[in-house]
Order: C-alpha cells, then structure tokens, then sequence
C-alpha cells in the first residue's frame, strides 16, 4: 500500500511529517507571524521582532487524514502535500475566534490584543 500517491514506495511518515508542517505554517500565518512594511520599507528589522510558532505553540495532537488517490498528472501519481494543510488553517483559526466572540478579525495576524480589543467592543 502507498501513501499520499507515492504508490508502493510511498512513506506514511513523511507525509505525516508534512501535514503537520503545514498546520505548523498556517498556525504561525494566523496567530502571530507579521512583516510589517511602510511605504517600502522594511519596519521588522530582524528575526528577534518577527515571531513564529515554536513547537510549545503547537497542538498537542495533529490527526492527520491521509487519502490515497493518485493524481494522474502528478510524477507516478503524486500530489502536492504539505500546502493543502497550509491554506485552510487561517480560516479556520479565524471563524473559532468568531464563533467565540461573535466579532471578526480582519487582519493577521489575530494576536491576543486584536482578539482583546475584539472582544471589549462587543
């Protein structure tokens, strides 16, 4: 049995590994990673200012749902993986925060004092 597409060569694990990187990005995108730019011009200096997720800011648990279709165009059948866990996750974090507070955010990312603020003002 194959994984991810990769026909009989295929590895559970690294597209395991690769679901759970891209919840990791989306996480980061939607809570807390901000380039800031003004007019141009580059306004977070440094990585110091520029925060991402480390694995303490991660779920405990990723469940991933590994479905085994071979795309027909893909190299012996392999699809894109890691990216489908990417674009979902900031949506998702997003309407959480709504369903919570009833109120959106409407810029990322969603950091504790826009979700504060969101909330004082409902």
């Amino acid at each position: 049995m194959g994984c991810a597409g990769l026909g009989p060569g295929g590895h559970p694990g690294m597209a395991i590994g690769q679901i759970g990187g891209g919840v990791h990005m989306g996480l980061g995108y939607a809570l807390m990673e901000e380039f800031i730019q003004e007019e141009g011009l580059v306004r977070t200096p440094s990585f110091a200012e520029y925060q991402i997720p480390t694995v303490l800011d991660m779920p405990r648990e990723i469940v991933p749902l590994i479905v085994e279709v071979a795309e027909p165009t893909g190299p012996y059948g392999a699809k894109g993986l890691g990216e489908m866990t990417t674009l979902p996750t900031a949506p998702a974090v997003i309407s959480a925060i709504h369903d919570a507070t009833g109120g959106w955010i409407t810029a990322l990312p969603a950091t504790p004092e826009k979700v504060l603020a969101l909330v004082k003002s409902k």
